[in-house]
């Protein structure tokens, strides 16, 4: 049998994740996929069609995972959030600050990356706060607050967190079966939910919840089954290769900012290398970009005064302080972490979504009550 070459394998993982970025980045241009954009429309206009998108990737991505998991090709308790530590105070937190940040810097860190591809100047300066600060919080200063402070707030499970898990545990069924069970059962209740209102079935609203779900599927099963060596022939021990955090992941777009930065900043260190996370970041920037020069969308846009610059650094620095935190963002967590079904997922989505809420019921009644 010939044995694996780690090497070709983290290349296959690289590219790969650069394409499904890419079209990420492409599909959500053309989309306007945009998950502060869901919430603003369902607070401001009870408009819930974007919101829909949002949750039909979410089904996609979780009817995808459970699948890849009852296969035997990637096994999800393997992630970072699945972790049997449960640092509740982390999700909650994180969540809400990064939720508060989103909204002020008019993006998360998915749009933030695709609205850079549009031309918008004000986007950049939010993804260099947001991958300094993110930076700072996985290693640097705010990492000795977050891990003395926060991370130390929670309990420690007796086994993996996620729900398929649990639910073994729990009944004693095998847990693929479990987690083909409730993967399903979730999918399905999203859709039924997401398909049931007429106005949503647009080519443009489905095709950007579908495509977005469907990349997070692609994203586990590069680092989990294409990137996966049961035994790393140099260690002898399990290796998911090209990842930053030595697990199983996929799509998520704070730390990988951040490793982006410290990769430029270090290029010329040989142990430095472009993983998973990083080719999805320039490949979500390409193709965003590729899709406004073909459309002939791209635009420079600037910040229009000083308000609306402190603005967009403050959340720069929340979504990059949160989405460390609370392991990641409205993609991170908000798809990928809710795919595996876990629960500190569920916790940091919902925390995410009532942070951005929160904050744009407050700058509604400071704009009213200004007036």
């Amino acid at each position: 049998m010939t044995e694996p070459n780690p090497a070709a394998l983290a290349s296959i993982v690289v590219w790969g994740a650069f394409a499904l970025g890419f079209l990420f980045g492409a599909v959500a241009n053309k989309t306007h996929f945009c998950t502060m954009g869901a919430v603003s429309d369902v607070v401001n206009m009870g408009d819930w069609n974007r919101m829909r998108m949002w949750l039909l990737a979410i089904a996609v991505a979780t009817a995808g995972a459970s699948a890849l998991q009852l296969a035997g090709l990637i096994d999800l308790s393997k992630t970072i959030y699945a972790s049997p530590r449960f640092t509740w105070l982390s999700y909650v937190l994180g969540g809400l600050l990064f939720g508060v940040g989103m909204t002020l810097a008019s993006g998360c860190g998915s749009r933030t990356l695709i609205r850079i591809g549009t031309g918008n100047l004000k986007s950049l300066v939010v993804a260099i706060v947001l991958a300094i600060t993110a930076y700072m919080t996985l290693k640097g200063i705010l990492a000795v607050v977050r891990v003395a402070a926060v991370d130390s707030v929670g309990t420690t499970l007796a086994g993996a967190q996620d729900l398929p898990s649990l639910a073994a545990r729990a009944f004693g069924v095998e847990k693929r079966v479990a987690g083909a069970a409730l993967g399903i059962a979730i999918a399905a209740g999203l859709l039924a939910f997401v398909l049931k209102a007429r106005e949503f079935r647009t080519f443009d609203n489905v095709l950007g919840g579908f495509v977005v779900g469907l990349v997070v599927v692609g994203g586990w099963y590069l680092s989990g089954d294409i990137g996966h060596l049961a035994e790393d022939p140099a260690t002898l021990e399990e290796k998911f290769l090209a990842t930053n955090s030595g697990r199983m992941e996929s799509f998520s777009f704070v730390a990988p900012q951040a490793y982006l930065l410290e990769l430029l900043m270090l290029w010329s260190d040989k142990s430095r290398a472009v993983t998973l996370g990083i080719a999805a970041v320039l490949g979500m920037l390409s193709g965003s970009l590729a899709w406004s020069l073909v459309t002939r969308t791209f635009r420079l846009e600037s910040f229009r005064d000083s308000e609306d610059l402190i603005n967009h650094l403050i959340g720069g620095a929340l979504m990059g302080f949160g989405g460390v935190l609370a392991l990641g963002c409205t993609i991170g967590q908000g798809i990928s972490g809710l795919s595996t079904l876990a629960l500190g997922s569920f916790l940091a989505f919902f925390s995410i979504v009532a942070g951005a809420a929160a904050t744009m019921k407050f700058q509604y009644w400071r704009l009213t009550s200004s007036g």
